[in-house]
């Protein structure tokens, strides 16, 4: 008798969760919105941006026209046109919506410095720089590398010795450090502090 009424019980609560869970679909606390009016705004037709890439590539090309054959360099276009538009075929955005912008070209020329005069970047070796030589010479002691100094005895690993090496300045190791343009200069390790 109990199990019918525990039963009567919950079927009874189920409905009601029921009836509760449908009425909440039509919410008495929502606020209704009135339909919208047409707004009467007017709106200006979108402006389409400057090609920019196109006005520099003929620049570059017309310069370049002079130096070399006219075959050349309608190949050359076909080419560049190919290009452009694989390049805007990949991006969703419509085409007049893409800018592209072409490479620039800059050949490194090395700084030759007179005497040991450090002309790019600070006159020390940087953390960054002193991590990859460590690491790097650390490989070659664990690789069989023979050691440039004396072992001493509480030098245990490839680590300690490759850093020893270098504050020893027995490494002949030379860093290039690069500028934007283009402009490097090749310092012996031993140069830096």
């Amino acid at each position: 008798m109990q199990n019918s009424q525990h039963l009567i019980i919950y079927l009874l609560s189920f409905a009601v969760f029921l009836v509760v869970k449908s009425s909440s679909k039509s919410n008495p606390h929502k606020k209704t919105t009135q339909p919208k009016q047409k707004s009467t705004r007017v709106t200006k037709p979108k402006q389409k941006p400057a090609k920019k890439a196109t006005s520099d590539r003929s620049k570059v090309n017309s310069r370049n026209a002079s130096k070399r054959s006219p075959v050349k360099t309608l190949v050359e276009r076909k080419t560049d046109q190919q290009e452009r538009s694989q390049e805007i075929k990949k991006s969703s955005r419509p085409e007049d919506e893409v800018v592209t912008y072409t490479e620039i070209d800059f050949q490194l020329r090395e700084i030759i410095p007179s005497g040991k005069q450090v002309l790019v970047g600070p006159p020390s070796l940087t953390r960054f720089e002193r991590a990859r030589i460590t690491g790097a010479r650390s490989l070659q002691l664990s690789l069989g590398a023979p050691a440039l100094l004396k072992i001493p005895e509480e030098i245990k690993d490839s680590v300690a010795l490759a850093s020893l090496e270098l504050y020893a300045k027995a490494l002949p190791i030379s860093i290039r450090r690069v500028l934007p343009n283009g402009m490097y200069q090749d310092i012996p390790a031993n140069w830096l502090n």
